[in-house]
């Protein structure tokens, strides 16, 4: 695997995890971004089979992994904020390339809108955005979000490193050992029980569980989409149980959002669920080469391979 190292940065009164792999100040420079219930190991796959010469760098997002926990409900605008932030102290003045997978995605989406001279180029990795919701939910939102504050429970805990990579497999079974491991080691965090043993519990605030209670304005996210002027590479899955359960009634909704955007290209990976970068390394890592790569030799007027 290919090393890496962290550090911590504050970001907008947050302590911010941040893992870089290749130190080279004269690489270019990629920014990846994890999905919801994930942390910045997550890229490492890809990151091993990236051909070009990248200085990569991936954050956890607040609440995950070893970023600073809010304790509390989480606001999906302050990981637009919190990117901005990054953004800003990573490569300040100069646009940036984004992959982003999932919820990632979706927070890429919109600051690619709302920022539009910030961003040089944008791979969403099944970032589908949500089912849109009426207003009329509101009360019925707003009342379960008030139930689940009073709910701290912690995610499902495990006994042993060995037992939360046996779940990741069970959750996705075209993990291979090695990868689960690997996964399981970063997402699991060791700690004692009030008897004295030790169990895993995951890298993730408990509040985390609790819903949003704003319902989806799909409408205002399109209107943010609609900004957006870099070009995007769009990713989906065949074997995406996300996508299918989003999209699977009514394709219209889809085809509808991915006109939004200026100027997209569309790919399908088969062989391959929602997380795609663990599914297909090798493929995710050959359309960012291939891809940046693109978008640099047309911005720089050349159609040369």
């Amino acid at each position: 695997m290919k090393p890496c190292h962290s550090k911590f940065l504050s970001l907008r009164g947050r302590h911010i995890h941040v893992r870089y792999w290749q130190d080279d100040p004269a690489a270019p420079l990629l920014v990846m971004l994890h999905g919801w219930g994930d942390i910045s190991a997550t890229w490492q796959f890809v990151v091993d089979a990236l051909v070009r010469g990248w200085q990569v760098l991936a954050p956890d997002w607040r609440g995950f992994g070893l970023s600073q926990w809010n304790h509390d409900s989480y606001w999906f605008p302050d990981y637009v904020a919190d990117l901005d932030a990054l953004l800003e102290h990573c490569s300040p003045g100069t646009p940036v390339r984004l992959v982003a997978h999932s919820m990632g995605g979706n927070v890429a989406c919109l600051y690619a809108g709302l920022r539009p001279e910030r961003v040089a180029g944008l791979i969403n990795l099944e970032g589908l955005g949500l089912p849109g919701r009426p207003a009329t939910e509101a009360p019925a939102h707003y009342a379960q979000w008030l139930r689940q504050t009073r709910d701290v429970r912690g995610f499902r805990t495990y006994p042993d490193y060995a037992a939360l990579a046996a779940r990741l497999q069970n959750d996705n079974p075209r993990l291979s050992a090695a990868q689960a491991a690997f996964l399981a080691a970063h997402l699991g965090v060791e700690k004692a029980t009030s008897d004295g043993q030790r169990e895993i519990h995951l890298a993730i605030d408990p509040c985390h569980r609790w819903s949003n209670p704003i319902p989806y304005r799909l409408e205002e996210v399109m209107a943010i989409w609609r900004q957006v002027t870099a070009p995007v590479l769009w990713v989906t899955a065949t074997e995406s149980t996300a996508f299918k359960k989003l999209f699977a009634v009514d394709s219209a909704d889809y085809r509808q959002r991915v006109a939004c955007f200026q100027n997209i290209r569309e790919v399908t990976l088969t062989d391959a669920g929602h997380n795609v970068q663990h599914d297909q390394p090798q493929k995710v890592a050959q359309l960012i080469d291939e891809f940046f790569l693109c978008t640099e030799l047309l911005r720089n007027g050349s159609t040369e391979r």
